[in-house]
């Protein structure tokens, strides 16, 4: 039990993080000159919210699972919550 509440948070922490950066990411591109930070900045958060769910898919899908609930948990909180 202690090990589905960790991976419930550690998708929480991705999915805040992802989206937090995606609210930046969308700044970026809208500002001239700007858009090939952007477009850095679309591919590692791409590429870390994989990662994470790459590495608890290897631990089997259960663990998968409760990530990406945690990840659909933290999206509706960020975008009420950051202005």
């Amino acid at each position: 039990m202690i090990a589905a509440a960790g991976f419930i948070a550690l998708g929480l922490l991705a999915g805040t993080l992802h989206f937090a950066l995606l609210r930046w990411n969308t700044m970026l591109y809208a500002r001239p000159g700007r858009v090939w930070i952007g477009a850095g900045l679309q591919m590692v958060r791409m590429a870390g919210l994989g990662g994470m769910l790459a590495l608890a898919a290897l631990h089997g899908a259960l663990p998968l699972l409760l990530m990406a609930i945690g990840v659909l948990i933290a999206r509706p909180v960020v975008m009420a919550v950051v202005p």
